[in-house]
């Protein structure tokens, strides 16, 4: 699967559990530590939002805090497909997956980039379902690709506050479950 497929599904699986997210449930626990559903929210948004900005060139001190703090507002369903929207259109310029980026870490290539946020909607989608008890199944061809990509390079990323240490899992578990567990969750 190709990048700006894979991103196309995470995008949707994770904008499918937020119209699933009851009026009652914003203030719910997440399998992220510290964060409620809002905050989880509130974290893609914000990713959201600077996608636009990292494709078109700018650096991180041109976008500077702008996308600090909370991005939801009054609406956060409404911020979540407002953020989503103006990303997909960023990310479907021509070119937009041949340049560069900068990073927390750095100068990038924006391919990688693009993997990192596929990755972080998946994960996050899972994160999400769990927090409002929702359907937690991702979807299959989008789970392997994810799980191809990054198996590779997680144990790279231990030790970097990214993700919790990867949990044990059976030899026979579905990719889904072999993915969430390298990732800490179970």
């Amino acid at each position: 699967m190709q990048l700006l497929d894979a991103h196309r599904r995470a995008t949707t699986e994770f904008d499918n559990r937020v119209g699933h997210i009851g009026d009652d449930q914003w203030d719910s626990v997440t399998p992220c530590a510290q964060w409620c559903v809002r905050d989880l929210v509130n974290h893609l948004v914000s990713e959201q939002l600077w996608a636009p900005w990292l494709l078109d060139g700018a650096t991180l001190d041109e976008v500077g805090d702008r996308f600090d703090g909370d991005v939801l507002g009054t609406d956060p369903v409404g911020a979540w497909r407002e953020a989503a929207v103006a990303a997909r259109r960023a990310w479907d310029e021509p070119g937009a997956t041949s340049g560069e980026v900068n990073v927390t870490g750095g100068v990038i290539p924006a391919e990688d980039y693009g993997w990192q946020m596929t990755l972080d909607l998946a994960v996050h989608a899972w994160d999400l379902a769990r927090g409002i008890g929702d359907d937690e199944r991702l979807d299959p061809a989008l789970v392997a690709a994810v799980h191809t990509v990054f198996a590779p390079q997680i144990p790279a990323w231990e030790g970097m506050g990214i993700f919790a240490p990867p949990r044990p899992v059976a030899a026979d578990a579905d990719e889904q479950t072999k993915l969430l567990a390298l990732l800490g969750r179970s």
